[in-house]
Formats: C-alpha cells, structure tokens, sequence
C-alpha cells in the first residue's frame, strides 16, 4: 500500500501544479490523471491479490476437510 501513498501524492503534485501553472494547466492536470489512472490500477492489483490469496486459502481448507 506504500506504492499506493506515493503514486497519490504525486496526482495531488501534479494538481497543485495545474492549480499555480496557468499556461501549462491542461498539461498537469492530463499528468494528474495517469497518475490517478495507475492509483485505480493499483487498487484493483491489489484487490486481485487479495481474493486469489483468499480462494487459495479456502481451496486448501476445503480439502483438509
């Protein structure tokens, strides 16, 4: 989850970049957004993780009994 914590804080640079860079706005901003594109990438690794663990965990419970 740390790389989680770190793709977001540099969406939330990106942003107040876009916020303080009038002329170059809609170029953070697209910045912004790959960045929040790989924090959803991110989550649905993990969440896939997560269930492959817990359906190799029940697999192995259901077999002992």
């Amino acid at each position: 989850m740390n790389r989680l914590v770190e793709i977001r804080s540099q969406e939330s640079l990106c942003r107040e970049r876009a916020a303080l860079d009038f002329e170059r706005r809609v170029f953070w901003l697209g910045e912004a957004e790959e960045w929040e594109q790989r924090a959803l990438d991110e989550i649905a690794y993990h969440f896939r993780e997560c269930n492959v663990a817990h359906s190799e965990l029940t697999r192995l419970e259901l077999a002992r009994s």
